[in-house]
């Protein structure tokens, strides 16, 4: 069976999104498995009111404006534009989490949305397994294809000095913030400030990336692909708009994750803080981008295929009120109401 390519994952004849095994990964585990069990220990016997703070603080500042925004909206998916060393920043931010460096983050981001749109994918792509063993797969394991397709990263990431320096430094970037925490609050702000808030962060990562492939709620459905995004509802300002994941299958290129009223999206918000201090540029929208053909709208009505607005959830917002995304409904139109989503 023949794979499609992405951006920067080029399949040939040979390339095969399911075929391959799970094996451990050693650094990747400890890693792990050592924040965790420091946290789960650590963490009730050092709490102080003034180090939970410092965990809720830190944590929204690296997942927020540093995974969210600056590692997945801009690096991977250049949703908007911003100076350089804002970029920078962002991302260096995002490699905070503890998941990996620049060019690791591109690279496990985009292998997995790669086997996601092809018509089969291996089971830890589609996160097909149990709970508990899907945990250990996602967060202690990785994949290795037999024929996976060539990763081919642009020349304006690859050659730049500074990502170099963090990718190949990102385990360690912990230790300055460590040292920091623990000379200003000791002990508890050493354990609050950095395994607390990275084994919380890996986590839930791995919790919205579980549940957000398993079920629920779709506004948007891409057909003829191996696994569906689905809307995880109520949770929008703790994982700062990232559980709209039907959103982000329909429609991967745009900077705003929740694109229907009610759907809470602090990730967007600070986009268009940065907007409005002349920080960010061209932000794009669902309407901004190629249409796709095997993009359709989750209803049991074909008949509301064609012409649907979305509104935006706040009156005043200018850019989201009349959203059009009848270009990409238009060619589903074109080809045939046959197709037909489902919640």
């Amino acid at each position: 069976m023949a794979c499609h390519s992405t951006e920067r994952m080029i399949a040939d004849a040979a390339s095969d999104a399911r075929a391959g095994i799970v094996v451990w990964s050693p650094v990747k585990s400890i890693w792990t498995g050592s924040v965790t069990v420091i946290a789960l220990v650590g963490g009730p016997l050092s709490f102080t009111a003034d180090a939970f703070l410092l965990f809720l603080v830190t944590s929204a500042i690296t997942l927020c404006g540093g995974h969210s925004v600056g590692m997945h909206r801009l690096l991977i998916h250049r949703g908007f534009e911003a100076p350089k060393w804002l970029e920078h920043i962002l991302v260096y931010l995002g490699t905070l989490i503890g998941m990996a460096g620049p060019r690791g983050m591109i690279y496990g981001h985009d292998i997995r949305d790669w086997a996601q749109r092809q018509e089969t994918c291996h089971d830890l792509f589609g996160h097909r397994r149990p709970f508990l063993h899907d945990a250990w797969w996602q967060m202690h394991c990785e994949v290795r294809l037999d024929h996976p397709p060539r990763f081919v990263l642009e020349p304006a990431v690859a050659q730049d000095r500074f990502y170099r320096i963090v990718e190949r430094t990102w385990l360690w970037q912990q230790l300055p913030w460590a040292v920091g925490f623990f000379l200003v609050g000791g002990l508890p702000w050493l354990i609050w400030g950095v395994p607390v808030r990275v084994a919380v962060s890996l986590t839930g990562h791995w919790l919205v990336g579980h549940f957000a492939h398993r079920g629920g709620h779709q506004g948007w459905r891409v057909e003829h692909v191996a696994v569906q995004g689905y809307n995880i509802r109520h949770i929008g300002l703790i994982t700062f708009g990232e559980c709209w994941h039907a959103n982000h299958h329909a429609f991967p290129g745009s900077a705003k994750l929740g694109l229907e009223p009610g759907q809470i999206d602090p990730g967007w918000w600070l986009i268009k803080l940065f907007q409005y201090a002349g920080l960010a540029r061209n932000p794009r929208l669902p309407e901004h981008l190629p249409a796709r053909a095997n993009v359709v709208r989750a209803t049991s009505r074909p008949q509301q295929q064609a012409g649907i607005e979305l509104e935006g959830a706040a009156a005043g917002d200018g850019e989201l009120r009349g959203l059009r995304v009848g270009r990409v409904e238009h060619e589903v139109a074109r080809l045939g109401h046959d197709h037909r989503g489902h919640r």
